[in-house]
C-alpha cells in the first residue's frame, strides 16, 4: 500500500469513532475499578506492621476518613523488621515495633520526631504506658498494643496429670517434662526463651551477666530433649487441636488458641496464664519512619487509631493487652476482665519490657543460642 495513501473520509471518521469510544470505556473501568479511591501514586499510607495486627473494618474506616488507601507489609519478629530496614527497605511511613526495637530505631536516627499537636487523642493513653525507659517522654513513640509472654495449656490435660501452670517450671523442670514429653513447644525467640529462663532463675529478663546468661543456658539445653519444637506460629493450631498440651507463647495467640478449640467444639479447653515468677510484657508502639512521604497521613492514622473504638476493634479480634483507657468501654467483658489479657496492679510488678542490647552483648547471646540449637 502506498504509505501517503488516506482513507475516504467515512472509514477515517469511523475509525476515530471507535478508537474514541474504546478509550472512553477503558477510563469509565479504570474510574469504576478505583472508586472512591485517591490517586494511589501519591494518597497512600504506608505501614509496616505485625500480621493480623490491625481489623479489617478498621482499614476500611480509615480509607473512608482520609480518602486514602492504607497499603501494609508484614514481618514477624523485630530482628526482622530491622534487618529489612537495615537492608536498604525504604518509603514506610509507620512501623509498629516492640519497645527495645524502638530503642534501636532511635540510637539509629531512622525515626521522625512526632508533632503532639496533630494528636489529640493522647491523652486517651494510660500514663503507667507513656514515658518508658525506651523513649521518655514520648518524643518518637505512641502506645499501640501489648502482649504478655505466658503459658498456654490444656486445662483437662493438666488436671489429669496433676500438673502446675503457673510457674516456667513446666517448662524447664524434668520431674514435669517426663509427662508431657513431645506435647511442650517454647518460642523460637533468643530474648523470649532466655527471658523465660532468666526469669525462673530469679533474675530480671534484662540481666546481662555473662555468669546467669550461662545458666540460663544450660538450664534451657537441660529441657530441650523434651520439647517437641521451638516454635513462633504453629502452636496456636497444635494447642487447639489438641495436639499440645503446652506452650510458651504470646497472650494474644492463646486467646487465639482457647477461642479456636471452642469453635470447633473440643472437648477441652485452652487456658493460659502468667507464671508467678514473672514474665516479658512487650509494648508495640506506632513511630515515623524517616524514610516515609506522608508523615501528615501517618499522624492521621496514630490519632484515628488513638481514638477508643478503633483501638478497641484489635483487641476484640485478637486479644491483645489494650493501653488506651477509652477502648475499655467498647471491649467484650470477657476479654476486658481476662487477667491475662489486662494485668492487675499485683501482677504488673513482676512483668518486664525487654531492653536493647549492645552489640557485645548481642554477639555472645547469638553464639549462646548457636550453642543452644546445636546441642
Amino acid at each position: 500500500m502506498n504509505p501517503w495513501y488516506a482513507p475516504p473520509r467515512p472509514l477515517a471518521s469511523l475509525i476515530f469513532l471507535l478508537a474514541w469510544m474504546c478509550l472512553f470505556i477503558a477510563s469509565c473501568s479504570r474510574h469504576d475499578e478505583n472508586a472512591g479511591l485517591p490517586d494511589t501514586g501519591k494518597n497512600v499510607l504506608h505501614i509496616f506492621n505485625w500480621n493480623n495486627y490491625i481489623a479489617p473494618e478498621t482499614v476500611a474506616r480509615f480509607e473512608e476518613f482520609c480518602h486514602c488507601r492504607l497499603s501494609q507489609d508484614y514481618y514477624s519478629d523485630n530482628e526482622e523488621m530491622l534487618a529489612k530496614l537495615a537492608a536498604g527497605a525504604t518509603g514506610y511511613d509507620v512501623i509498629v515495633p516492640t519497645g527495645n526495637a524502638v530503642d534501636t530505631l532511635i540510637r539509629q536516627g531512622a525515626l521522625r520526631p512526632l508533632d503532639k499537636s496533630l494528636l489529640p487523642n493522647l491523652k486517651n493513653i494510660d500514663p503507667a504506658y507513656l514515658d518508658t525507659r525506651f523513649d521518655p517522654g514520648n518524643k518518637y513513640s505512641v502506645p499501640y498494643a501489648y502482649t504478655l509472654t505466658l503459658l498456654g495449656f490444656n486445662r483437662e490435660k493438666m488436671k489429669e496429670l496433676g500438673l502446675p501452670t503457673d510457674t516456667w517450671a513446666i517448662i524447664f523442670e524434668p520431674e514435669y517434662l517426663e509427662k508431657i514429653k513431645g506435647r511442650v513447644t517454647v518460642l523460637d525467640s533468643q530474648r523470649e526463651l532466655m527471658a523465660a529462663a532468666l526469669k525462673y532463675l530469679g533474675y530480671s529478663v534484662n540481666d546481662t551477666d555473662e555468669a546467669h546468661w550461662k545458666q540460663a543456658a544450660d538450664l534451657i539445653v537441660r529441657a530441650k530433649p523434651y520439647w517437641a519444637a521451638f516454635s513462633n506460629t504453629s502452636y496456636v493450631k497444635e494447642l487447639a487441636a489438641g495436639n499440645l498440651w503446652v506452650a510458651h507463647g504470646y497472650s494474644n495467640d492463646m486467646f487465639q488458641a482457647a477461642l479456636d478449640a471452642k469453635k470447633t467444639g473440643r472437648e477441652f479447653t485452652i487456658g493460659y496464664s502468667t507464671p508467678k515468677e514473672g514474665a516479658v510484657l512487650a509494648l508495640d508502639s506506632m513511630v515515623l519512619h524517616r524514610s516515609g512521604n506522608r508523615p501528615d497521613l501517618a499522624h492521621q492514622f496514630i490519632n484515628f487509631m488513638l481514638d477508643g473504638k478503633n483501638s478497641a476493634e484489635l483487641t476484640n479480634l485478637i486479644g491483645s493487652g489494650n493501653p488506651n483507657r477509652d477502648a475499655m468501654q467498647y471491649l467484650r467483658p470477657e476479654i476486658a476482665d481476662n487477667k491475662a489479657i489486662f494485668p492487675g496492679d499485683e501482677l504488673l510488678t513482676r512483668l518486664e519490657m525487654l531492653q536493647d542490647l549492645d552489640r557485645r552483648q548481642r554477639r555472645l547471646l547469638s553464639r549462646l543460642w548457636t550453642e543452644i540449637k546445636l546441642r
